[in-house]
């Protein structure tokens, strides 16, 4: 077969790079290197793949925003050689990757397929092969014009591509561990690869991608529930150095009418803390007008998350946090899609 490009595969660490300690009977990390070179099936993908390995492989629970920057410099560095990058990544904060990608690649104009498996790729049953190999496809596939199929950052699992900003982790043991509640899969993989282009994202090929490196942490995810304690969200709401706040809400974006709790959050906003307000459902938007619990949110100055992931919020606001101190300017940036991970309704 004639290649149809160049893909870069990025290892991070992650369970489809493990195998099992013959002592200790535990996983640890292989050679990738090694690993592709004794899999026939590579002979047999028509790109050209080359593998740039972490020096040390991470488990994705020690994943952080400093080694977000390290993955966006190894593209930067490798930007003009490739058609497409697919990072190998443990699933547990696949998610949050994907998402803060999304943000420090503007303007991104080639695919990045984030993948792994739930078991390594050296045993009998994984489906690592299968989210590897397809995931490679997927990131060399282009249009007759030459240009990329999927130039945005996405995730591949059992069969379905879905838009990486849009995607949480719903299965710690099944294979199919990722889905995107609040958005279709942008292709399914079967036996032939069906793409949705009227939903892929179409950037601006004259301009050039745009690395951003900087992300502020100074954020908390906060959770409302029944018999929440007055004493412990206003010490939360006071930690020092904090300027954003996830705030996971009940159904359409309610939370309890206390009023102790809307003085706790008007304050805070008043002090230039932004407050974002994300559904714990797995699935629908917040409509902060709908009941009066998120009316009364609104008036405290708490902004909606819309449609978008908790994964998703926390990334946006990290990286607008990290980018300006004009609190109006992130607030109105949050409640507008930058890049396809959120829907506005009329």
């Amino acid at each position: 077969m004639t290649p149809t490009g160049r893909v870069l595969l990025i290892y991070t660490g992650g369970t489809i790079g493990m195998g099992l300690n013959a002592k200790s009977g535990a996983l640890e990390p292989l050679d990738f290197n090694h690993l592709v070179q004794r899999m026939p099936e590579f002979d047999a993908i028509p790109a050209g793949i080359d593998v740039h390995q972490f020096a040390e492989p991470i488990d994705s629970s020690d994943m952080n925003p400093r080694l977000w920057g390290r993955i966006v410099e190894i593209i930067v560095g490798n930007y003009d050689s490739y058609d497409g990058f697919v990072i190998l990544h443990g699933t547990d904060t696949m998610a949050f990757t994907a998402s803060a990608l999304s943000f420090m690649l503007e303007n991104l104009t080639k695919p990045v397929i984030l993948t792994g498996s739930q078991l390594p790729i050296n045993q009998l049953r994984t489906d690592g092969k299968e989210n590897l190999i397809t995931s490679i496809e997927l990131a060399a596939a282009r249009h007759a014009d030459g240009t990329p199929r999927v130039p945005e950052v996405c995730i591949y699992f059992s069969g379905k591509l879905l838009r990486g900003n849009r995607s949480t982790k719903i299965n710690s043991e099944g294979f199919n561990a990722f889905d995107s509640f609040n958005f279709p899969p942008l292709a399914e993989a079967g036996v032939n690869i069906n793409y949705r282009y009227d939903l892929i994202l179409r950037p601006d090929f004259a301009r050039p991608m745009t690395p951003h490196f900087v992300m502020d942490t100074n954020v908390v995810v906060f959770t409302l529930f029944p018999g929440i304690q007055e004493a412990m969200v206003r010490h939360l709401l006071s930690a020092p150095g904090l300027r954003g706040i996830v705030m996971r809400t009940y159904g359409s974006g309610n939370a309890p009418q206390q009023p102790w709790l809307m003085d706790a959050l008007s304050e805070a906003t008043g002090r230039g803390i932004v407050i974002v307000n994300v559904t714990q459902c797995a699935a629908g938007p917040v409509e902060m007008a709908r009941y009066g619990g998120g009316y009364l949110l609104q008036n405290a100055g708490v902004i909606s998350g819309h449609d978008g992931t908790v994964e998703c919020a926390i990334a946006k606001l990290m990286h607008l946090l990290g980018h300006s101190r004009d609190t109006a300017l992130i607030r109105a940036r949050m409640n507008s899609p930058l890049c396809g991970e959120i829907t506005l309704t009329a």
